[in-house]
C-alpha cells in the first residue's frame, strides 16, 4: 500500500532531495547548437517534482511545447504586409488613352479591397514589425507564474511544490513584398517574410516556499519563413467599388525546427467586397485557409478615410477561427505512489479558439508615388499568444505610372 499523507505534512523524501540539487546550484544549461524546438522541450521536461509517472509527465510536456510553438506559428501568419493591391491604384481610360488614379484612398493594410493596382504597374514595399509576447492563453508569459507541474495533498487548496516557467519571447520580421498588375483587373504578387525569433526561458522549482533555478536556457535563430505568393481577380467594378476573387499560398520554405515556418504549404482561398466613395470607403474579405497548422476561418474588415489627399486613416478588425489549435490547460490526476497526493500538469486541450484583433493606423504618400505605411496592432482575445501593442512599418513604392 501507498503511504498516506493525509493529515500530515510530507517529511523530508524525494522532493527534498531534488530541492538540494537544485540549492546546489547545478542549474541545467542545453548543449550548443540545438534547435529552437530543443530550447522549448529542455525547458519544459527538465523537471524535479517525482511523479513517478514518466508517460504522463512525457506526454504533458510534448504537449506544451508543440502547443506554444503552434501558437507561435500561428501568431507569425500575420505578417505585417500590405493588401495586394498596394497604395496606389490604376485603371486604363481608354477616352484619354492613359492611366489615372482609381481611387483617392490608399487602402486598407490587411484587408483587400477590390481593386487591382492596374495593368503594367508595379509595387514594391519593404515592412518591419516587433512582437514581444507577454501572456499565452490568459496566462502571464513572463512573471514566472506559469505553472508547469505541482503536487498538492488532497485536503489542501496550495500545492507544496510546484515548478514555475518564465519565458521572454520576442520576434522582428521584415517582409519584402511584390506586386504586379498583369491586366487591369488581375494582380499577382509575393511576399518574402526574414524572421529573427529570441527565446530566454527558466524553470524554477519552488518547495515550501523555497526558490531554486532548474532549468536556464536562451536561444538566438533567424532565416527566411514561409514565402507567400498570391493573385486577385477583380470580377466586379462600380468605380471604386466592386467584387473580387483572391487566392494565397504559404509555401514551406521557414525551418519547421527553429519554429520559422509551418512545414506545409497553406492554401487560402477568398472573397473581397468594397463599397467606396469620395473620401470614405468600407472593405471586407471572407477566407478558409487549409493545411498549414490549422484549419482557419478568416475574417477581416476594415473602413478607411481621406483626410488630405496625401493621407489615408485606416481601422481595422481581423478574426480568425482556428479549428485545431487548441488551448492550454492544467489537469490533475492521482499521484501513482503517494496516497491522497495529486499531481497537477501543464497540457493542451483540442478545441477550437477564436482570434481578434484590432488595428490602427495611416497611409501617407511622402512624395510621387513613395507611402509610408505606420499602424499598431493590439489583440482582443486571450487565445495563443499575445503581445501589448504592437507596432509596424512599411514603405511602398509604385512603378509603370
Amino acid at each position: 500500500m501507498a503511504p498516506s499523507l493525509a493529515g500530515r505534512r510530507p517529511g523530508p523524501n524525494r522532493h527534498v532531495l531534488a530541492w538540494l540539487t537544485c540549492a546546489a546550484l547545478l542549474v541545467a544549461r542545453p548543449t550548443f547548437g540545438q534547435t529552437m524546438t530543443d530550447v522549448l522541450s529542455f525547458l519544459l521536461t527538465n523537471r524535479s517534482i517525482a511523479t513517478d509517472d514518466f508517460v504522463r509527465d512525457v506526454a504533458a510536456a510534448a504537449a506544451t511545447r508543440d502547443a506554444i510553438s503552434t501558437f507561435l506559428l500561428t501568431e507569425l501568419g500575420t505578417l505585417p504586409v500590405s493588401s495586394s493591391a498596394g497604395g496606389f491604384t490604376y485603371r486604363l481610360e481608354p477616352a484619354l488613352g492613359t492611366t489615372l488614379r482609381s481611387s483617392a484612398s490608399f487602402g486598407p493594410f490587411f484587408t483587400e479591397r477590390s481593386l487591382t493596382v492596374g495593368a503594367r504597374q508595379v509595387s514594391l514595399g519593404l515592412g518591419f514589425r516587433h512582437a514581444r509576447f507577454v501572456d499565452i492563453d490568459g496566462r502571464n508569459l513572463r512573471d514566472g507564474t506559469l505553472v508547469a507541474t505541482a503536487s498538492r495533498l488532497q485536503s489542501e487548496r496550495d500545492p507544496f511544490d510546484t515548478e514555475t516557467l518564465a519565458l521572454d519571447l520576442s520576434t522582428d520580421t521584415m517582409s519584402l513584398q511584390a506586386n504586379v498588375g498583369v491586366t487591369d483587373r488581375l494582380d499577382v504578387g509575393a511576399v518574402l517574410p526574414f524572421i529573427r525569433l529570441r527565446l530566454d526561458g527558466e524553470r524554477v522549482d519552488t518547495y515550501r516556499g523555497r526558490r531554486a533555478i532548474q532549468a536556464l536556457a536562451s536561444g538566438t535563430t533567424s532565416g527566411f519563413g514561409d514565402v507567400v505568393v498570391r493573385a486577385k481577380y477583380n470580377v466586379v467594378r462600380r468605380g471604386a467599388s466592386g467584387v473580387a476573387f483572391g487566392a494565397e499560398a504559404k509555401l514551406p520554405t521557414g525551418d519547421e525546427q527553429n519554429l520559422l515556418g509551418s512545414g506545409t504549404t497553406t492554401i487560402s482561398p477568398s472573397a473581397i467586397f468594397s463599397l467606396e466613395r469620395a473620401r470614405a470607403a468600407v472593405h471586407g474579405t471572407v477566407g478558409y485557409s487549409v493545411g498549414g497548422v490549422s484549419r482557419e476561418t478568416h475574417v477581416l474588415g476594415a473602413g478607411t478615410f481621406v483626410a488630405t489627399p496625401r493621407l489615408t486613416l485606416v481601422g481595422e478588425l481581423v478574426g480568425r477561427r482556428l479549428a485545431s489549435v487548441g488551448r492550454l490547460v492544467q489537469t490533475t490526476a492521482p499521484h501513482p505512489t503517494l496516497a491522497n497526493v495529486l499531481t497537477l500538469r501543464l497540457s493542451t486541450a483540442d478545441q477550437a479558439t477564436t482570434r481578434l484583433v484590432a488595428l490602427a493606423g495611416l497611409k501617407w504618400n511622402l512624395n510621387s508615388t513613395w507611402l509610408l505605411n505606420l499602424n499598431v496592432l493590439r489583440p482582443l482575445t486571450d487565445a495563443g499568444l499575445t503581445s501589448s501593442w504592437t507596432p509596424a512599418i512599411t514603405i511602398d513604392r509604385s512603378f509603370g505610372r
